[in-house]
């Protein structure tokens, strides 16, 4: 069984920006930022022969290149937040290109998350810390609202193997899909 998802890689001026503001932040937990990538579908633990025909339908995924930047910082977990992010700006071309790639892992026999498609880069995780913190948290995350970065050409994804580590997850390129 391998645990797969498929995602954008990001350019290193875009990783350099995330750093500061992830350095910025009172994160209790902070990820490696030499594993920020933008997550398109998330495959799951799945078989090896499952994978290989989702690899075909993946390639056969074509979108025109595009633009797309982050823009804003959030949390996820209401009031007992449990992981910080970065967002990106409105963009049609990306969400065409995570929904023809959900079509495609479903179309290989692989049964995606139902959950609505929120485009991000996670900066942190975290259990929930205590009231003093989060409201820290909420204000450094507040005072970043206007972080952006400049735009970068989407031109390819990626297929990733997650490994689970003392460290936390650790990736591997299986395959690079060109759009």
């Amino acid at each position: 069984m391998i645990r797969a998802f498929l995602a954008l890689p990001l350019p290193e001026p875009v990783r350099s920006a995330l750093r500061v503001q992830q350095f910025l932040l009172p994160l209790p937990r902070k990820l490696d930022p030499d594993s920020f990538h933008l997550t398109l579908v998330f495959l799951g633990e799945q078989p090896e022969p499952v994978l290989e025909a989702a690899h075909d339908a993946f390639a056969a995924t074509k979108v025109p290149p595009f633009d797309l930047s982050l823009h804003g910082l959030g949390l996820f977990g209401g009031p007992k937040p449990r992981a910080a992010w970065a967002g990106t700006a409105p963009s049609d071309p990306l969400a065409r290109l995570q929904a023809k790639l959900d079509r495609a892992a479903r179309s290989a026999g692989i049964e995606t998350e139902h959950r609505r498609f929120t485009p991000h880069v996670t900066l942190g995780r975290f259990p929930p810390p205590p009231p003093d913190e989060t409201f820290r948290l909420e204000r450094a995350i507040a005072a970043g609202a206007t972080f952006a970065t400049p735009p970068w050409q989407v031109d390819h994804f990626i297929l990733y193997q997650s490994h689970q580590t003392k460290r936390g997850s650790a990736y591997t390129e299986l395959a690079r899909y060109d759009l």
